[in-house]
Protein backbone atom coordinates (compact mmCIF):
# COMPACT_ATOMS: atom_id res chain seq x y z
CA UNK A 1 0.00 0.00 0.00
CA UNK A 2 1.40 3.40 -0.92
CA UNK A 3 2.33 5.84 1.80
CA UNK A 4 -0.55 8.27 2.47
CA UNK A 5 -0.12 11.87 1.48
CA UNK A 6 -0.02 14.49 4.26
CA UNK A 7 -3.33 16.16 5.11
CA UNK A 8 -1.95 19.59 4.18
CA UNK A 9 -1.02 18.32 0.70
CA UNK A 10 -4.53 16.88 0.26
CA UNK A 11 -6.13 20.17 1.32
CA UNK A 12 -4.00 22.09 -1.17
CA UNK A 13 -4.82 19.72 -4.03
CA UNK A 14 -8.55 19.85 -3.23
CA UNK A 15 -8.45 23.65 -3.11
CA UNK A 16 -6.79 23.81 -6.53
CA UNK A 17 -9.22 21.26 -7.98
CA UNK A 18 -12.25 23.15 -6.67
CA UNK A 19 -11.16 26.27 -8.55
CA UNK A 20 -11.69 24.29 -11.79
CA UNK A 21 -8.99 26.28 -13.59
CA UNK A 22 -7.75 23.14 -15.34
CA UNK A 23 -9.14 19.69 -16.18
CA UNK A 24 -9.08 17.18 -13.31
CA UNK A 25 -6.77 14.93 -15.30
CA UNK A 26 -4.21 17.73 -15.60
CA UNK A 27 -4.45 18.72 -11.93
CA UNK A 28 -3.93 15.11 -10.87
CA UNK A 29 -0.96 14.75 -13.20
CA UNK A 30 0.60 18.02 -11.98
CA UNK A 31 0.43 16.84 -8.35
CA UNK A 32 1.59 13.31 -9.14
CA UNK A 33 -1.59 11.51 -8.13
CA UNK A 34 -4.17 9.51 -10.07
CA UNK A 35 -7.40 11.06 -11.24
CA UNK A 36 -9.41 8.54 -9.21
CA UNK A 37 -7.44 9.51 -6.11
CA UNK A 38 -8.25 13.17 -6.72
CA UNK A 39 -11.94 12.33 -7.16
CA UNK A 40 -11.96 10.40 -3.85
CA UNK A 41 -10.29 13.33 -2.08
CA UNK A 42 -12.89 15.72 -3.52
CA UNK A 43 -15.76 13.47 -2.44
CA UNK A 44 -14.36 13.11 1.07
CA UNK A 45 -13.79 16.87 1.31
CA UNK A 46 -17.43 17.42 0.30
CA UNK A 47 -18.56 15.05 3.06
CA UNK A 48 -16.31 16.74 5.62
CA UNK A 49 -17.65 20.17 4.58
CA UNK A 50 -21.26 19.00 4.80
CA UNK A 51 -21.93 19.47 1.09
CA UNK A 52 -22.71 15.80 0.52
CA UNK A 53 -24.15 13.22 2.92
CA UNK A 54 -21.87 10.68 4.53
CA UNK A 55 -19.81 9.90 7.60
CA UNK A 56 -17.01 12.33 8.42
CA UNK A 57 -13.65 11.11 9.68
CA UNK A 58 -14.63 12.03 13.24
CA UNK A 59 -17.89 10.11 13.00
CA UNK A 60 -16.15 7.09 11.50
CA UNK A 61 -13.53 7.12 14.25
CA UNK A 62 -16.23 7.41 16.93
CA UNK A 63 -18.17 4.53 15.39
CA UNK A 64 -15.01 2.36 15.32
CA UNK A 65 -14.37 3.11 19.00
CA UNK A 66 -17.97 2.35 19.96
CA UNK A 67 -17.90 -0.96 18.08
CA UNK A 68 -14.65 -1.88 19.81
CA UNK A 69 -16.11 -0.98 23.22
CA UNK A 70 -19.24 -3.00 22.44
CA UNK A 71 -17.13 -6.09 21.59
CA UNK A 72 -15.26 -5.77 24.89
CA UNK A 73 -18.48 -5.41 26.86
CA UNK A 74 -20.00 -8.44 25.12
CA UNK A 75 -16.90 -10.51 25.99
CA UNK A 76 -17.03 -9.37 29.61
CA UNK A 77 -20.73 -10.18 29.77
CA UNK A 78 -20.11 -13.69 28.39
CA UNK A 79 -17.40 -14.29 31.02
CA UNK A 80 -19.79 -13.22 33.77
CA UNK A 81 -22.54 -15.51 32.40
CA UNK A 82 -20.20 -18.48 32.39
CA UNK A 83 -18.94 -17.70 35.89
CA UNK A 84 -22.49 -17.40 37.19
CA UNK A 85 -23.43 -20.72 35.61
CA UNK A 86 -20.33 -22.37 37.08
CA UNK A 87 -20.96 -21.10 40.59
CA UNK A 88 -24.70 -21.82 40.40
CA UNK A 89 -23.82 -25.43 39.58
CA UNK A 90 -21.54 -25.66 42.64
CA UNK A 91 -24.14 -24.16 44.97
CA UNK A 92 -27.06 -26.32 43.83
CA UNK A 93 -28.05 -29.00 46.40
CA UNK A 94 -27.00 -32.54 45.58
Amino acid sequence: MPKPFPAEFRRDVVAVARKREAPMRQIAKDFGISESCLNRWLQQADVEDGVRPGATKEESAELRELKKRNRVLEQENEILRRAAAFFAKDIAPK
